[in-house]
């Protein structure tokens, strides 16, 4: 399960974030989570409810965004959402695509106590 390690590396950006910032305590974590990006969003839940204890972010609460995949064609310029991992181009049945989201886990904002 690396959501484990994932969650060790989240939590020490977030206390990184909040020591630059004065706060106290962390109140809310929001993150977007890819569909390709590997993580398990129930797994990754439970591994920040774990080891959120005896931190920052002992009291914050955790929501999280899925991002769908998102493509753009290379071929033909059309952008679109990925559905059940069809990876062709709706307008011109292309296979030249390059992902422009949904690959990755970004932490998107904190509600800190200052």
């Amino acid at each position: 399960m690396h959501e484990f390690s994932v969650v060790q590396s989240l939590i020490g950006l977030i206390e990184k974030n909040a020591k630059q910032n004065n706060a106290k305590s962390v109140s809310k974590v929001v993150v977007k989570i890819g569909k390709m990006s590997g993580i398990e969003p129930h797994l990754l839940k439970i591994a920040f409810d774990t080891f959120k204890e005896k931190t920052i972010c002992e009291n914050a609460q955790l929501e999280m965004i899925i991002q769908d995949v998102i493509a753009k064609c290379e071929d033909c310029g059309k952008e679109f959402t990925v559905k059940d991992y069809r990876f062709i181009c709706p307008e011109c049945e292309g296979f030249n695509l390059r992902i422009t989201d949904g690959e990755d886990m970004y932490l998107m904002s904190l509600e800190m106590d200052v």
